[in-house]
Parts: structure tokens; sequence; C-alpha cells
């Protein structure tokens, strides 16, 4: 016979006295105390995931944009009277870049908005054949003009400027003649109402310049610079810092430049190229394709460098002395299209009033 030996089966249950308890075919076996295991808590650290949304920048100005439903539309240039007759202008402290010109004996103002606009702006004058170059980078952008002689009108009308003249806009262009102002300046228009007729496929302008990021540093190709005096056609300009202000402070004629709201105007950038100027009859012609000598002034410094620009459809390209591009402060800026050997820069310290006009 062969015997079965019985396997004695075990239930291991914890009771709240720790004993246990063992039970086979109903009989009772000595109990035995095991340590209870110790319960280890563990904690999943959190994770954070940080999300930097860009900041969105407008093109003309490199600034934060405080619209940005505008962002789209296309640019805008206003062509401004600088005759004596015509001072204080409306619009000069609300444009991203304003570009001054030669005309005959005189300057005009080619003031480009985008990130804001002004009603009214003004006084409008006529447009010039070296409009259509100087401003071609801006993707085809909006052009409010009076008019102009037949050769001007018709190249300026088969040009890359969307013409958006006295005689084409008019009424729907808010155009009008302030009662305060004498013809032929007293001429303006609302650049509200100017940006409603652009074309339905009209696109926004692309960046002019490059400019630094928060904190960043001026190249150190750069000098202190207190002023800068510009010897224009039949107007003396001069740029002044202010370090309370941190902006450029503009005069004509050595009296303060201000606008229509009493407010001097003034641009975080000032930028000057020396230009080649031809003439087209009467009317001095800026060449700004090509290359040139330019002085940068930007948050209180001077930086002096060359401009290249080999196609009229693409923004100007600024290098310092060292071939490094030089970057502008985020803001308003002002290109001054002088003639060779036209400016003056006044260091710091130095006696403005004793610095003539070159």
């Amino acid at each position: 016979m062969i015997k079965i030996k019985k396997t004695k089966l075990a239930t291991v249950g914890l009771i709240a006295c720790g004993l246990i308890v063992a039970s086979c075919g109903g009989k009772s076996e000595p109990s035995a105390t095991l340590p209870l295991e110790p319960v280890i808590e563990t904690t999943i650290p959190e994770t954070t995931t940080t999300t930097t949304i860009p900041v969105v920048r407008n093109p003309l100005t490199g600034a934060p944009a405080a619209d940005e439903s505008i962002l789209n539309r296309p640019a805008l240039v206003v062509k401004i009277d600088n005759h004596p007759r015509a001072r204080p202008q409306w619009g000069l402290n609300q444009a991203d870049i304003v570009f001054e010109e030669n005309v005959e004996q005189l300057t005009r103002f080619a003031a480009v908005f985008h990130s804001q606009g002004s009603d009214p702006v003004g006084p409008i004058r006529s447009g010039r054949q070296q409009d259509i170059d100087l401003l071609g980078s801006f993707n085809r952008p909006l052009f409010a003009w009076s008019g102009g002689n037949q050769k001007v009108t018709s190249a300026i009308r088969k040009s890359w400027l969307v013409d958006l003249s006295h005689s084409v806009a008019n009424e729907k262009g808010g155009y009008r003649r302030e009662s305060s102002r004498n013809a032929p300046h007293n001429l303006v228009a609302e650049t509200t109402k100017l940006w409603t007729l652009a074309p339905a496929d009209a696109q926004p302008p692309v960046p002019q310049f490059e400019y630094r990021a928060e904190n960043e540093a001026v190249t150190t190709a750069s000098i202190a610079a207190a002023a800068v005096k510009i010897s224009m056609d039949g107007v003396d300009v001069m740029w002044e810092w202010s370090p309370d202000l941190l902006t450029f402070l503009r005069s004509q004629d050595d009296k303060p430049h201000v606008d229509m709201q009493d407010v001097r105007i003034n641009a975080q950038n000032v930028v000057v190229i020396s230009v080649v100027y031809t003439r087209s009859g009467s009317s001095p012609v800026a060449k700004s394709v090509g290359s040139g000598e330019v002085w940068i002034y930007t948050a209180g410094v001077l930086v002096q460098g060359s401009w290249e620009r080999p196609d009229p459809e693409l923004p100007f390209i600024f290098k310092d002395v060292k071939g490094e591009i030089i970057k502008l402060t985020p803001g308003r800026t002002w290109v001054e299209v002088i003639r060779a050997k036209s400016a003056a820069n006044i260091a710091p310290g130095e006696d403005m009033k004793k610095v003539k006009y070159p």
C-alpha cells in the first residue's frame, strides 16, 4: 500500500492583533508572529510645462504690437510739405518711418504709416521720381500725394506705388483744404479713410531694419554722440539726444520743430545716408540703389558704417566698420537722405552753437 502524505495548506491572514492563523483539516497549529512589511509612500512630482508666447512686433518699428488686428494692412506713405508756410505739420510723430529728401531748394517728407495713423495728415504735396526707388521695399505701399507733372505722374502710376493721389482718392481718402492755411500748403487727408482704399491683394510691409533685443547692448563700434547737424537743401536740421526722454529731438533752422499738437518732433533712431543726387529737370533725384556712407544715431551713440542696396525692392543693409549689421533701437526712425559731407557730429560736452552746419 502506498501511503499519501498530507501537506498542510496554510492560509495567511492579517488580523488586528498581528497573529497568523493556520488551518488545515480543521486542526489548529501553533501561531507565529510575522513582521509587517513597511508601507512606502511614493510621491510623483508634478511636471510643469512653460510655454513662451512670442511677442508680436510691428514690422516697421520692432516694438511690441499694441493692436495685432492692423498688422496685415499695407504701409501707407504720405508726402508731407516742409515749406515754412506748411508748418507745423500733422502726423510726423505718428509715422513709423520718415524719409527727409531734398527737393527744389527745400526738403519734403515721405512719412510711412503702419502701426498707427493720423487724422488729419499733411499738408500733402507732390511726389517726385526719386520716391519710386526710395519706397520700393515697402511691398507696394499706398501712396498719398497731391499730384505731379506729367512725367512724374506717369512714372508713379507705372510703378509699385499704389496711386492714392488727390485726383484719384479725393473725398474717399478724406482729402480737403484746411481753412486755417493758404493753398497750396493746406491739403490734408485722413489715414483711416486712405487705408480703406487699399487693393484687395494688398500685403503688409516687410521689416526695413534689424533691432536690438531687450537688454542687448549697442555695438562696441560706436561713439557717444550729443547731436548731429545736417545741411539739407534750404533747411538746417539738428537732431539732439535727450537722455531724459531717451529719444532724439529735432530742430529746423535752429528752432524746435513741433507738430500741430505742439509736441517736439522726435525719433528713437536717426539714420543719415549719404547718396548721390542727380537731376531731372529742376528736381533733385536721390540715387538710393547702390552703396554709400551711413551714420546711425541710436541710444545716444553714433555708429558709423556703410549702406548697401542692390535692388530698390529690398531694404537698405547697414553695416558698421567691423562688417557687422547695425541694429537699431525699437521705435520710430527718421532717415535723412543727404548729400555727401553734409553732416557734422557733435560730441558730448561740445558747444553745439559753435559747431557749424557743413
